[in-house]
């Protein structure tokens, strides 16, 4: 082996080739490019049939309604669906009392000027609430990346930190491992403490105005650790 030729490098530190570990870290505060927002539309009659046809109805005025913001709004899903029975408490034998029927739809928005305005025109629908709103990033979001690329580079200064103390230089790479991110694409239902969380129900005489809804700031959070090989150190 000639001297222009690299050290090669050991799986465990020796004297000749010490090893130093260390873990780089990095937190941002982003604005969050998505809104995302519970809509709930319920209906009760007498019978299966009358419920079923006063929650279609609202179902539908929710569906129209929000597809009228067809530039803000990113994604609609319908979820949970049910009709459930009421029975009377009282009498021999079971009698259905009434039916409620009840429909799930969630929407994501990426126009925040429009969310304020949508959400208090379906609080103003009959039997509608709405929960949100819920503010995340993209899976994909570039600020997930600049997390990870600026704990890597704290990961190398530390190391570097380390050598100078004492007195010696970094030599090569062994290993860098992804230990944890943080900032999920969607918080659970019902809410986390802290988040916003306004629910509304029927009808009101007079159109409210647009609610001021300002976004909240996301926490993205990227962590490795890293091992490098050093040039001996003369101690």
């Amino acid at each position: 082996m000639t001297s222009d030729e690299p050290t090669p490098t050991t799986p465990y530190a020796t004297p000749n080739t010490p090893h130093v570990a260390v873990r780089g870290e990095a937190h941002l505060e982003v604005d969050p490019e998505i809104a995302r927002i519970g809509i709930t539309v319920t209906a009760r009659g007498t019978d299966r049939r009358d419920a079923l046809h006063h929650l279609t109805r609202r179902n539908n005025d929710a569906l129209t309604l929000v597809k009228s913001y067809a530039d803000a709004v990113e994604r609609i899903e319908t979820g949970a669906f049910s009709i459930t029975p009421e029975l009377t408490k009282r009498g021999k034998g079971e009698r259905v009392r009434t039916y409620h029927g009840r429909v799930h739809l969630t929407a994501e928005l990426t126009d925040f000027t429009a969310l304020g305005e949508l959400t208090t025109r379906l609080a103003d629908l009959d039997l509608t609430h709405v929960d949100g709103p819920y503010w995340t990033l993209r899976p994909t979001s570039p600020a997930h990346r600049t997390a990870r690329q600026q704990a890597v580079k704290e990961a190398v200064q530390r190391a570097r930190e380390y050598a100078e103390a004492l007195g010696t230089t970094l030599d090569a790479l062994l290993d860098l491992a992804d230990t944890g991110t943080d900032n999920a694409p969607y918080p659970p239902y019902p809410p986390a403490p802290g988040m916003t969380r306004a629910a509304f129900a029927g009808a009101t005489p007079e159109t409210a105005a647009p609610l001021d809804l300002e976004p909240q700031r996301q926490t993205v959070y990227a962590q490795v650790t890293a091992r490098f090989t050093l040039h001996p150190p003369q101690l």
